[in-house]
């Protein structure tokens, strides 16, 4: 197929991107270059540097259908600065939408987030779970799939949205080419402890330790960027015409902070110092994804689940 991957230089729009191709996938990346990076785009994929507001110029009657990652995905930021994630994330992809439907491609796959659930009520978190969003990211997301519904309905679109919690580790492409985490900002707990033992933060913040876990830490869900990744390419073939579909994503097993911290140290040889802070208002104790139903109807699982498999890809990726 003919591809669109927007956002397709960032972290998992590369990944993407490098899996396509290796599937045989005639690929194109629109990225503006905000947070990716240009040499991420992998070989053999087509690079134009641009909006997503500008994929009207990129798309033809030719695209077979496009996976959508490009977005502004700060939450703190997104509470300081609302309006930027409307008009960015809501507002981009109204934009992509169109230009979509202008063209005749009605197959899309769409990167959201399980921040649109916001404090859940249970775990693991179900695609039927009540979608609460607790900031403008999260609720800029949420709008775009309510679109994605919307537009499944009236033009007859083929829609999937993948919502996952905390990605992670390196995904090393057939070639050899790594993709990792390159942020200017991270916000991300993996990468930013790997930093301090990297020498470049001096420690690391536990932010409670009073939590209902057995730790008394949170307990959160990663997966890694390899499994994602083909998360997307199942989810491709899935698109069927007047049908938006969500699925969550997730590794099924949550870790604690403590447990990240103690992998990481073990992988590192750092000790890793960690100063113990107050609660982050919002922050629920768990926070664990149910995949049972892309497993049940795409045959999808997660292959890469030991925390000690994705911190020592996220590592080796950083030193190499």
């Amino acid at each position: 197929m003919k591809l669109l991957v927007t956002g397709g230089a960032g972290y998992i729009g590369s990944a993407v991107a490098a899996q396509l191709v290796e599937a045989g996938h005639e690929v194109t990346v629109l990225d503006d270059l905000s947070t990716g990076h240009a040499d991420a785009v992998p070989p053999g994929a087509s690079f134009v540097e641009g909006s997503i507001t500008e994929a009207g110029k990129v798309l033809s009657p030719a695209f077979d259908g496009v996976l959508h990652f490009a977005a502004r995905s700060l939450v703190g930021e997104s509470v300081q600065k609302p309006g930027l994630y409307w008009e960015g994330n809501l507002g981009g992809a109204l934009a992509l939408l169109d230009a979509m439907r202008e063209n005749g491609v009605r197959r899309m796959v769409f990167s959201s987030t399980a921040a649109t659930y916001g404090e859940p009520e249970s775990t693991p978190i179900v695609e039927t779970a009540p979608t609460r969003p607790t900031n403008p990211y999260g609720a800029s997301k949420l709008a775009v799939d309510t679109t994605l519904t919307a537009y499944a309905g009236l033009h007859d679109l083929g829609a999937v949205s993948l919502r996952y919690f905390n990605v992670a580790g390196a995904h090393t492409a057939a070639d050899g080419r790594v993709y990792a985490e390159r942020h200017a900002v991270e916000t991300h707990l993996i990468p930013n402890v790997l930093a301090v033992a990297l020498g470049r933060r001096p420690s690391v913040s536990v932010f409670g330790t009073d939590y209902p876990t057995p730790d008394g830490t949170c307990v959160r869900d990663y997966i890694h960027i390899t499994d994602l990744a083909r998360a997307h390419l199942l989810a491709l073939d899935a698109c069927r015409p007047g049908t938006h579909t969500v699925y969550n994503l997730g590794s099924g097993t949550g870790f604690s902070v403590r447990e990240v911290l103690e992998v990481c140290r073990e992988v590192t040889g750092h000790a890793i110092p960690a100063e113990l802070a107050e609660r982050r208002p919002g922050d629920p104790a768990v926070l664990v994804a149910s995949s049972e139903r892309i497993r049940r109807e795409l045959g999808w699982e997660a292959e890469h689940t030991g925390l000690r498999t994705i911190v020592t890809d996220a590592w080796s990726a950083l030193t190499r």
